[in-house]
């Protein structure tokens, strides 16, 4: 798994503070996407273990409270992106039970494979569903058009 940005401190991507992942690889390759040059899996830097480490430290900062990790891109559930995902979401999960995580996709939330579907149990918000743009919608919150769905995925598990 690549990934192209990391944010410390992130006030856009969720609810209230952040750090933010952007990974690299995207099959969706929806027309008026804004972030098309994470469509290639080799874009980037490879996320490698002192990036798990540095996420796992920044989220201990303060400023991040009980709020938590954000992670987009690209797609966090690309298939080449989901051993690294379900990795971090565990570890995350392991350290900091309190903080939630929030993930953008693609997929819908139906349309999900098993292994996809695994990485599901350690996300708290699912942003899900290609961008259209012929329903683009800019006052939408944390998401880009009228079809996608913000999902507490909490109550969608057990």
């Amino acid at each position: 798994m690549n990934y192209l940005q990391y944010y410390p401190i992130d006030v856009v991507n969720g609810e209230g503070t952040r750090c933010t992942l952007f990974v690299s690889g995207c099959e969706h390759f929806c027309r008026g996407c804004h972030n098309a040059t994470s469509w290639d899996a080799s874009k980037g830097t490879p996320f490698d273990q002192a990036m798990e480490d540095r996420i796992i430290e920044d989220l201990g900062d303060t400023r991040i409270k009980r709020d938590g990790l954000s992670l987009s891109g690209g797609d966090p559930l690309f298939p080449g992106n989901l051993s690294g995902i379900l990795k971090l979401v565990k570890r995350v999960k392991a350290d900091y039970p309190e903080k939630n995580i929030w993930l953008w996709t693609g997929y819908t939330l139906e349309a999900l494979s098993p292994a996809q579907q695994e990485v599901m149990q350690y996300i708290d918000v699912l942003i899900d569903g290609r961008f259209e743009l012929d329903k683009r919608d800019l006052s939408l919150p944390w998401r880009g058009s009228g079809n996608q769905r913000v999902i507490p995925m909490k109550s969608c598990i057990h």
